[in-house]
């Protein structure tokens, strides 16, 4: 239940609050999630590859799970060649990968779905690049990969398309705030996230 619910919840508070920070990608999910009928939950959802890339973003960001950590079954040896006892634990940290120039390029610290997409020439629509799991272990990698992760997206676009297709999400902060994570089983706003939800083309509730 905390795999199914906490991590998706987790993923969604840090997703919206990113997305009002970016309008130019609001304005480019929206404009996908407009061009989807209504008609059926998965036909809705399958194709949204820019919103697909927007939250694989989002969670390089803000992984559901910080931190995690293995235990050594038999002596073993890393790639790097380090050594690695039975019984030795290893932490890997999602959080601090997620924001590595060697991994990531020098535009790092930019929000940008467009790292994960490709278009042909010519091609009118972005087809999504994925980056393998060793690198982007938000889901875990080899045997034990989160056997939830197509469900969890299916849920979050499902939820995403939902929420921005009629309403604008306004956090209510500061000038210049930025939220605090907590880092505990799963990644939590401190404080939470206070908005306002504004009716597209109506007006606003504060929530």
């Amino acid at each position: 239940m905390l795999a199914g619910r906490d991590t998706t919840s987790s993923a969604l508070t840090w997703y919206f609050w990113l997305l009002s920070k970016n309008s130019h990608v609001e304005a480019a999910v929206l404009e996908e999630i407009e061009e989807k009928s209504e008609a059926s939950v998965y036909d809705e959802v399958k194709d949204m590859v820019y919103t697909h890339a927007s939250l694989c973003e989002s969670m390089r960001f803000y992984p559901p799970v910080a931190a995690d950590s293995k235990e050594a079954v038999t002596d073993d040896v890393l790639p790097d060649g380090t050594m690695v006892k039975k019984g030795t634990r290893v932490t890997y940290h999602i959080y601090a990968m997620g924001r590595s120039e060697t991994l990531w390029g020098s535009d790092w610290a930019e929000f940008k779905p467009e790292r994960w997409l490709e278009k042909d020439e010519g091609e009118k629509h972005w087809k999504f690049l994925g980056r393998d799991a060793y690198t982007y272990p938000v889901f875990q990698a080899g045997p034990r990969i989160c056997l939830g992760k197509d469900m969890a997206f299916l849920q979050m676009k499902r939820v995403v398309a939902g929420v921005v297709r009629r309403f604008k999400v306004v956090p209510v902060l500061e000038e210049g705030f930025e939220p605090e994570l907590l880092p505990l089983l799963t990644s939590k706003m401190k404080g939470g996230l206070p908005v306002r939800i504004v009716e597209r083309g109506l007006g606003e509730v504060e929530l």
